[in-house]
């Protein structure tokens, strides 16, 4: 199993920024990569970024591209999302999720952290 904890969101005003950062403990290792998804209320949950472990090769969704980066620390199993010109439609509960090597799919999610846009 894989442990997931994301911190780091709140409220902020249009145009500010929030870092959220997402603790990977457990099987890490059965995970090549890890992501950033976001639900807003009466949406579908929605893909925002995604890094591999190995190589940091990145993917962005076209709706945060320039706007967000995603990083990460492999020594501690540490992502990070620094989220800048932040916008009303930015606000979701956002999670961070493992993709498990052996599967290919994301089978570890973590809580969630509300993220808050105001105009």
């Amino acid at each position: 199993q894989v442990q997931l904890v994301e911190s780091g969101g709140g409220l902020v005003q249009a145009g500010g920024s929030l870092r959220l950062s997402c603790a990977a403990s457990g099987r890490t290792f059965s995970t090549n990569a890890m992501g950033w998804f976001r639900q807003a209320p009466g949406k579908e949950r929605e893909f925002v970024v995604r890094i591999k472990w190995i190589g940091g090769i990145t993917s962005y969704a076209d709706s945060v591209k320039g706007r967000f980066t995603i990083s990460r620390d492999n020594a501690n199993y540490t992502v990070y999302l620094q989220m800048n010109s932040l916008k009303p439609e930015d606000t979701a509960v956002y999670y961070c999720a493992g993709l498990t090597i052996a599967t290919m799919t994301y089978d570890y999610w973590g809580q969630g952290t509300q993220v808050t846009v105001s105009s």
